[in-house]
Order: C-alpha cells, then sequence, then structure tokens
C-alpha cells in the first residue's frame, strides 16, 4: 500500500523497524553491542569525530542486518520450497552482514583499542600491590 502522507510513510517505517527489532534476534544483538559501544564512546569522552565514525559504523551494521532480512522475506515469499539460488541469495545477504560486523570490530578496536590496553594494564598493575 502505498503512503498518502509523510505521516504514513513514518508510520510504515516504524513498523517496519518495529518488525525487525521483534523478530529478528541478531538485530537486537547489534543494537545492544551499539549501544553499549556508544556508552563506552560518551563515558570516555571520546573526540566527536570518533563518536561520528562509530555512529556511521553501527548504523552500516544496523542498515545491513535490516536489509538482509528484507532479502530473507521476498526469498521465502517468493520461493517457499528450497531452491539453490534462494539459498544463495540469503547466504550472500547474510555476507555482507557479516562484512559489515566485522569492519564495525574492527573500527572499534581501532578507536578503543589503546584505551582499554591502558585500562587494562592499570588495573592489572593495582592487583599486585
Amino acid at each position: 500500500m502505498k503512503a498518502r502522507t509523510i505521516a504514513e510513510s513514518f508510520r510504515y517505517a516504524a513498523s517496519g523497524l518495529l518488525y525487525v527489532l521483534v523478530t529478528q534476534r541478531n538485530f537486537r544483538i547489534h543494537c545492544a553491542a551499539g549501544a553499549g559501544v556508544m556508552l563506552a564512546a560518551f563515558l570516555w569522552d571520546l573526540p566527536r569525530a570518533e563518536i561520528i565514525l562509530l555512529l556511521l559504523t553501527i548504523t552500516a551494521v544496523l542498515v545491513a542486518e535490516i536489509v538482509n532480512t528484507s532479502i530473507e522475506t521476498i526469498v521465502d515469499m517468493v520461493s517457499p520450497a528450497y531452491h539453490p539460488l534462494a539459498a544463495v541469495a540469503k547466504n550472500v545477504a547474510a555476507g555482507a552482514v557479516l562484512i559489515t560486523a566485522l569492519s564495525a570490530v574492527a573500527v572499534a578496536f581501532l578507536v578503543f583499542g589503546e584505551r582499554l590496553g591502558r585500562l587494562c594494564l592499570s588495573i592489572f598493575r593495582a592487583g599486585w600491590k
């Protein structure tokens, strides 16, 4: 159904986001991880540029998961029975999520790695006193 107003467009979009949030475990995991990363970013008082980088990275992972869900849903609708090409479409979409998630881990390592290292070292040293 086509939205007649901007308000309807937003309601449809919100409905789609709610669907993904309620039905997709991995989306919820990515949301929780993203929230944890952003909390750490604010607690560590990261520079604005690093916060923006983290936000864009988290957004990319969430969008990839949403697109993956869309592709899987369409494939299931068009090909309810198993078909090798349907499996390829689903696996490729899942691969896109994997790439974005691995990239997000790399970004997090680059942003937080040194800080976490210093924190772990200080905790380690405090334990030996």
